[in-house]
C-alpha cells in the first residue's frame, strides 16, 4: 500500500513533499494509518488533534493515545480543547455542525501561524460513497453527486482512492494501533446507518460496487465540467450586472432550453433551497421574491434580480451645524436661503422656525405614512410607493428626512404637506439630495 500511496500523492498532489502539511488526527484507524504513511513517504507534516470533550474520559483518552503517537513517529502535535455544546448553543447550529466549525477554523489558524501549506483528512473511498448517497436521499443536484474532492484548495484527501478494508488491513498487517469511537457504532445518525446496513447489504449483492461506483462517479464528474462550460456561455447571454445586482432576462431564459435546469445552475452557488417557489417567479407578479441566506431573487418587471440582503440602517442624525451628510446611496446637503423658489425633484424648502433639530434620515418601515404636497389627507407610504411604480429595490433604496416622528420628504419624491412653506415663513431651509 505505501508503494500505491506514494505514486498517486506524487501524481495528484504535485510537490507535496516540497511542502509542510498539517493532518488531522483523530485517534481512529484512518487518520492513524494516514500518519504512518506520510511518515513513510517522507512529506514533512505536523498534527493536529481536537477534544471536543463530547464523549467524557473516551475523549481525554483519546487525546492521550495521539500524544503517544506524535512521539512515535517524532511528529508535532497541535492539540486544543473545545467546549463544543456551548458553541452549537450559542451559534444555533447543531453539534455536528459546531464541531465542524471549531475544527476547520482551527486548521485554517495553526496553517497561518506554522506556514502549512495543506490541511490532510483521512477520508477514503467509503466515506465518499456515504456522502453520495446522503447526498442522493437529500434530492442533491450533480455537484453533490460527485462526492468529495481529492483536492479543494488548502484541503486534501490523500487516502480517498483506498477502501477501509484496505486500510484496515495495512494496519494490521504492521500491527499499528487505533482509537475505537464508540459513537461510531450508533444508528443514530443516517451516515452511520448507511455504514452498516446499506452499504454492506448493496456490497454483498454486488461485491465490485465500490469500484463501479468510482468509475460511475468519475463519468459524472467530467459531467458537471461540461455543465459547468455550458453555464458559463449561458451565463453572457442571459446575466447583466447592474448596480442593483445580477439581472437575469426571463425572456432570455424561458427561449432557452431546460429553463429550470439553467436558473439553477445559474443560481446554485447562492444557498437557495426553495427551488419551486424560485422556478415560480418567472411567472409571478413584480415584487415578489425568494430569500436565502445572504440573498435574494426579486421578480421585476422583465427580470429576476439577484441582490445581497442590504443590513438594516439604524437612523442617521443629521445635526444643525452639519451642512452635509455622506451616505449608503445618498448625498445630502443643506442652506439657508433667502426666499423660496421652485424646486425639482432633488430638491426641498422648509419652513426652518417648524424643524427640530437634529433631523432624521432613515429607511421605510411597514405602516409609515404622511401628508403628500398637494394631496388631502394621509397616505401610507406602500400605496404611495405602489402609485410611483417603486419596485422592491427602489423602495429600500429611498431615504426618508423625519422632523422628530414626523416624515417631511419621501427623498426625491414629495413632500409633506404640513412642513410646506407659507406666507408667514421667515427662514428658509434649502435640502438638495442626490442618489448615486
Amino acid at each position: 500500500m505505501i508503494k500505491r500511496f506514494n505514486q498517486h500523492i506524487e501524481s495528484q498532489f504535485n510537490g507535496l513533499k516540497q511542502t509542510s502539511v498539517l493532518l488531522a488526527i483523530s485517534g481512529g484507524l484512518d487518520s492513524v494509518v494516514l500518519a504512518y504513511l506520510l511518515k513513510a513517504c517522507d512529506v514533512d507534516f505536523e498534527m493536529a488533534h481536537c477534544n471536543f470533550k463530547l464523549r467524557g474520559s473516551e475523549s481525554d483518552a483519546d487525546a492521550i493515545f495521539v500524544e503517544k503517537l506524535a512521539e512515535a513517529l517524532q511528529v508535532k502535535l497541535h492539540l486544543q480543547n473545545f467546549n463544543t455544546e456551548a458553541y452549537a448553543k450559542d451559534q444555533k447550529v447543531s453539534i455536528q455542525m459546531a464541531a465542524r466549525e471549531l475544527r476547520y477554523h482551527w486548521f485554517e489558524e495553526l496553517c497561518q501561524t506554522f506556514g502549512l501549506a495543506y490541511i490532510a483528512t483521512a477520508h477514503h473511498a467509503k466515506d465518499d460513497l456515504e456522502t453520495f448517497l446522503i447526498n442522493l436521499s437529500r434530492g442533491s443536484g450533480i455537484d453533490g453527486l460527485t462526492g468529495i474532492t481529492a483536492h479543494n484548495e488548502q484541503l486534501i484527501r490523500p487516502l480517498l482512492p483506498f477502501s477501509r478494508e484496505e486500510i484496515l488491513a495495512y494496519a494490521e498487517a504492521n500491527e499499528i494501533k487505533w482509537r475505537e469511537d464508540s459513537s461510531n457504532a450508533s444508528d443514530k445518525y443516517l451516515r452511520n446507518h448507511l455504514r452498516h446496513h446499506a452499504i454492506p447489504a448493496i456490497e454483498e449483492a454486488a461485491p465490485q460496487f465500490l469500484n463501479q461506483f468510482q468509475k460511475s462517479q468519475q463519468h459524472l464528474k467530467e459531467v458537471a465540467l461540461l455543465l459547468e462550460d455550458y453555464t458559463a456561455m449561458l451565463f453572457s447571454q442571459i446575466v447583466n450586472q447592474s448596480f442593483k445586482g445580477y439581472e437575469l432576462s426571463i425572456q432570455k431564459l424561458k427561449q432557452t432550453p431546460n429553463t429550470k435546469a439553467v436558473l439553477y445552475q445559474l443560481l446554485k452557488d447562492f444557498e437557495f433551497t426553495a427551488w419551486d417557489d424560485i422556478y415560480d417567479l418567472l411567472d409571478a407578479e413584480p415584487g415578489k421574491y425568494v430569500s436565502a441566506k445572504n440573498h435574494r431573487l426579486i421578480r421585476d418587471r422583465e427580470v429576476l434580480l439577484l441582490t445581497e440582503h442590504k443590513k438594516k440602517h439604524e437612523v442617521v442624525l443629521w445635526n444643525e451645524q452639519d451642512a452635509s451628510l455622506v451616505l449608503d446611496n445618498l448625498k445630502i446637503k443643506k442652506e439657508a436661503v433667502d426666499q423660496f423658489s421652485k424646486t425639482t425633484a432633488t430638491e426641498a424648502i422648509f419652513d426652518k422656525d417648524q424643524l427640530d433639530f437634529p433631523l432624521k434620515l432613515r429607511k421605510w418601515e411597514e405602516g409609515d405614512w404622511f401628508y403628500p404636497f398637494g394631496l388631502k389627507g394621509k397616505k401610507k407610504l406602500s400605496k404611495f410607493f405602489k402609485d410611483l411604480k417603486y419596485s422592491t429595490l427602489d423602495k429600500e433604496s429611498v431615504w426618508l428626512l423625519c422632523n422628530d416622528q414626523d416624515i417631511i420628504w419621501v427623498v426625491g419624491a414629495r413632500t409633506d404637506d404640513r412642513y410646506k412653506v407659507t406666507p408667514n415663513t421667515s427662514q428658509f431651509l434649502k435640502i438638495t439630495a442626490y442618489y448615486d
